[in-house]
């Protein structure tokens, strides 16, 4: 029933919505309580017990409808819609909540794999993960850590707007649909923002903290799932952590590397070098 009225009257956490609908409301039953007693006055008539003459009667009871039943209906239509207005507003905010992490204020994991699904091609999607996390958290507390990871999230919200988007995947590690024409852009805004957060140490309770951001690229071409994307990514990133940290891989440069270098690959992939 509330997603018919919205359909019809539109979305009930708007408040003009809410006075639209007690209107409506107040006006049908009115309508109705009229017609009402019009039928319930005949059979009084017909048996002669009504004081005044039917119109009379007809008349009165209409203009009493309107007044009494009116004004009735419509606090009832007004009490009502406000639930509604508060039963929305309630429901937005949790889809929200449920769609958003708490600390950076990104997407959280689900909601941005369920964007994933959206791309029509021209993307890639980067997965960040902050150099050495563990070591500033028992280093400088988490609280500080906390701190990097509010900065971080703020420096890629900046940094990539219009169609791409931004969320936390968990811990340090970050996900970014970097929407662009070509591959070549893609990857230089990607090596940008990590550039820009090497250069620039975080203020935090008078320290400043220096950081690095390790990055893997893959591209999410047309057909292909985004488990298979999220798997390159991953294996890219794990790449540019064990060739040092503070760099960016991309899946072709990836596939280059283990082909020139079978020797130096695990049976599932991935680099035997530890990081």
């Amino acid at each position: 029933m509330n997603i018919s009225l919205q359909a019809e009257l539109g979305d009930f956490r708007n408040r003009l919505t809410i006075y639209t609908y007690a209107l409506k409301m107040s006006f049908v039953a009115v309508m109705l309580s009229s017609v009402v007693i019009a039928l319930l006055l005949l059979p009084l008539d017909w048996a002669g017990v009504l004081p005044m003459p039917l119109e009379h009667a007809v008349i009165y009871g209409v203009a009493l409808s309107w007044l009494i039943g009116g004004i009735v209906s419509g606090v009832l239509a007004l009490v009502a819609g406000y639930a509604m207005h508060q039963l929305s507003v309630s429901r937005a905010e949790f889809e929200r909540l449920s769609r958003t992490d708490m600390l950076s204020g990104l997407l959280n994991r689900r909601a941005f794999t369920e964007a994933l699904d959206k791309v029509d091609g021209q993307a890639c999607l980067a997965i960040f993960d902050v150099d050495r996390f563990k070591a500033i958290n028992d280093r400088f507390g988490h609280t500080c850590g906390d701190a990097v990871i509010i900065a971080v999230s703020a420096e890629l919200a900046a940094a990539f707007t219009g169609k791409s988007m931004v969320a936390r995947l968990g811990g340090e590690e970050f996900g970014v649909m970097v929407v662009a024409p070509l591959k070549e852009e893609r990857v230089a805004q990607i090596k940008s923002v990590c550039a820009t957060l090497a250069e620039n140490p975080i203020a935090v309770d008078g320290l400043m903290v220096n950081i690095t951001v390790s990055a893997g690229i893959a591209e999410l071409g047309e057909g292909r799932s985004k488990e298979a994307v999220y798997s390159a990514a991953d294996k890219a990133l794990y790449l540019a952590k064990t060739l040092g940290r503070n760099r960016v891989i991309h899946e072709d440069e990836g596939l280059q590397r283990r082909l020139r270098n079978p020797d130096e690959i695990t049976h599932d992939g991935r680099s035997a070098v530890m990081h």
